[in-house]
């Protein structure tokens, strides 16, 4: 009896939030009413440790952290500097708009780790000019949602912050093998639109030579003088991780330092940036936290209800094999990527999946890069894709939602691609873990 209370759980949670509740209060009163069936007045000093649970993860400590660094970001002017840098040189390619503004991307996911601080501000560097020099609206569209959303597989990344605590794995272990299928995926989107744009040159015209165009000796000076920065930050957040300098947190804590020291350097300092700043991390980490304690609970009370064993039941006797296992559990967190944050989808199916698959002997790195390809591809996909709001809130009246929806099919072929890639050869997730934390 208590094993089928644990599996009503999930169904009782979608009707909360189909019903209005936000997400974080949603988890918290499941947990408390199906926990209370659990444990009587007793679920008071359970929910208690749960509590206490998530205040003793040191790792959570570098969510404020790099939410603060892609607040400052936004702040510092680096933005507009790496994009005129890379612009130099792309924008004599089909398509070189866009190939330079997927590049921009890459530099600010891994400079910044917060999906919509990326999208948000290259969107509106890059559509008016594209928009300008008469870009297929849905290219636009497309290049923006998908290059704004790198920032979930591509480190340093706040999900992957939460992710690692979730599953019981090492985020320096989920922040090194994400490196390639991430960059593995901006090279696709780089690919396709070349090849798009050479087909069809009218979607993304070159842009004429003219007059004003820097000599080659200043072009490499004002790269070298954009890219020196980011790189830098780069280097103190991801590089210290990979070369064992520097735990996630102490990495975080380096990069935020990083960014207001841009902001310095840039000229963009003063106390009303800093005030901002703090007070959209502030807001922005309850947020995070609030719904990981909501999860925290929730999972809890659906193990000790023999949730985990009840499942693990119902794929014993549907006799799947590891791969079939795999993919309805992608294919779950696909789903819920329309009606669902990307954090709650790590903190409701995360904690169920790796229970199921580890006995299964699939490796925990391998799957959790392959889940956060799925909720990347999902956080692009109509009807509910929420890259397609954050886009819809920056651009201008002339790109329509039907160009926007257009525009985002091809690369979500792309990611399915990149997923099947990782899936069919886990060296691109397993290599490099194993051979930084080997020799270091």
């Amino acid at each position: 009896m208590t094993l089928g209370i644990g599996l009503m759980m999930f169904p009782a949670l979608m009707v909360a939030i189909f019903m209005g509740f936000p997400v974080a209060w949603s988890l918290m009163g499941i947990a408390v009413i199906f926990g209370y069936y659990r444990f009587g007045d007793a679920l008071v000093y359970q929910l208690v440790a749960k509590v206490d649970d998530v205040a003793s993860y040191y790792v959570l400590a570098a969510v404020p952290l790099f939410v603060f660094m892609g607040v400052m970001l936004e702040r510092s002017g680096i933005a507009e500097r790496l994009f005129e840098a890379i612009h130099l040189w792309t924008r004599r390619l089909p398509g070189g708009l866009a190939v330079g503004t997927v590049l921009l991307c890459v530099v600010f996911a891994a400079a910044s780790g917060v999906v919509g601080a990326t999208e948000s501000v290259v969107g509106l560097l890059a559509i008016p000019i594209m928009l300008r020099y008469a870009y297929d609206k849905g290219l636009i569209s497309g290049t923006i949602c998908a290059g704004g959303s790198l920032g979930t597989i591509i480190p340093p990344s706040v999900v992957v912050v939460i992710l690692g605590p979730v599953a019981d794995v090492s985020v320096g272990d989920l922040f090194v093998g994400m490196l390639f299928p991430g960059l593995l995926l901006a090279l696709s989107y780089v690919l396709y639109i070349l090849v798009r744009c050479m087909l069809k040159p009218g979607d993304g015209p070159r842009l004429p030579p003219s007059d004003d165009d820097p000599p080659m000796a200043r072009r490499i000076y004002i790269t070298a003088t954009a890219m020196m920065p980011p790189l830098v930050l780069i280097f103190a957040v991801l590089g210290t991780i990979m070369l064992g300098w520097a735990t996630p947190t102490e990495a975080a804590a380096m990069g935020a330092i990083g960014t207001v020291i841009l902001t310095v350097v840039y000229g963009r300092f003063n106390v009303a940036t800093l005030h901002a700043a703090f007070m959209k991390t502030l807001q922005v980490t309850a947020m995070i936290l609030t719904i990981l304690l909501g999860g925290t609970m929730f999972a809890g009370v659906f193990v000790a209800l023999g949730g985990i064993s009840a499942v693990e039941g119902l794929l014993e006797a549907a006799n799947l094999s590891p791969t079939a296992t795999i993919f309805i559990l992608l294919f779950i967190a696909f789903i819920a990527g329309f009606v669902l944050d990307l954090i709650s989808i790590v903190l409701i199916i995360i904690p169920v999946a790796v229970a199921v698959l580890r006995k299964m002997g699939v490796d925990d790195v391998w799957f959790c890069i392959m889940f956060l390809i799925v909720i990347q591809t999902s956080y692009l996909t109509p009807p509910m894709a929420p890259a397609i709001f954050y886009l819809r809130g920056i651009s201008p009246p002339e790109i329509r939602l039907a160009d926007m929806y257009r525009g985002v099919i091809p690369f979500i072929l792309l990611e399915l691609a990149v997923l099947a890639l990782v899936y069919w050869f886990p060296g691109i997730a397993l290599w490099l873990p194993s051979v930084v934390f080997k020799t270091f």
